[in-house]
């Protein structure tokens, strides 16, 4: 028995044998993988293991489609390229990313409390910048992380690719002094740090889950990039109000279970 942290990683169709389209590795976009490795690192923290009963955690990403009746929800958001709730209203629902995925879920009758915050945003407070720092690396002046619809839109060595290990990119934006992109995360991990980041434009991501993240850190207006340069001349977005406490209080500790019960 044990809780599943939910996670999108589907696995990549590519070009088998005689041409024949097959399922090859999985996809490994940072982003949607952070998920799984924060839930053990709070679990660990905490003092908490696995439970003796099955359950699903929805936690980190846009995958509220992923969900299924009786999931509880931590974090997660709306996807935007459609608008499915998943299960809702048969959810328990103790955050979300941000008020634009609770006004999605309440107009079908969930219930949803007023806390808001993608939890990557926690990330420095377990895994410090520091962290990525030492042995004298040098700063890099910019990281560009583009989502990983755009990563051949973008080219160059500051371009930091969102696929692959999560601790791997996260050193690379930890190491950059100025982070901007498309990607979601790659701008929630540098505000996580501190770092100023500034968002590009999406040719494929539409505004809903970033509108939804910004407005979730209090930020209902803010400014998007076209460009690597006019997101360097326009520099860092305001940082963001966050109650990363009220979050972890609201982190469902009570699908888990102490050593002592466990034994």
């Amino acid at each position: 028995m044990a809780v599943t942290v939910v996670h999108f990683n589907p696995r990549i169709r590519s070009q088998g044998f005689r041409g024949r389209l097959t399922r090859g590795r999985p996809l490994n976009n940072f982003g949607d993988l952070i998920g799984p490795v924060l839930v053990d690192r709070i679990l660990a923290d905490a003092g908490l293991v696995q439970p003796r009963r099955t359950h699903r955690l929805v936690a980190v990403g846009s995958i509220m489609k992923l969900t299924r009746p009786g999931d509880t929800v931590w974090g997660s958001g709306v996807n935007g390229k459609s608008m499915d709730v998943g299960a809702a209203p048969a959810l328990d629902v103790r955050a979300v990313r941000g008020p634009k995925t609770r006004e999605s879920l309440e107009a079908v009758g969930c219930r949803v409390p007023e806390v808001y915050g993608d939890p990557g945003l926690l990330w420095s407070r377990f895994w410090p910048r520091d962290t990525y720092l030492r042995d004298g690396a040098s700063l890099e002046p910019v990281g560009i992380v583009p989502n990983f619809h755009d990563r051949s839109t973008l080219t160059g060595e500051n371009v930091i690719d969102p696929i692959g290990d999560p601790h791997a990119v996260i050193g690379r934006i930890a190491r950059s002094s100025f982070v901007c992109g498309s990607s979601l995360h790659g701008i929630v991990i540098a505000e996580a740090f501190g770092i100023p980041a500034r968002l590009i434009r999406s040719r494929h991501e539409p505004p809903f889950k970033y509108d939804d993240y910004y407005a979730g850190t209090g930020r209902s207006e803010y400014a998007v990039a076209t460009s690597v340069g006019e997101a360097i001349s326009m520099g860092g977005e305001r940082p963001p109000i966050f109650d990363g406490e009220q979050l972890l209080v609201a982190f469902p500790a009570d699908l888990y279970a102490t050593q002592a019960e466990a034994s």
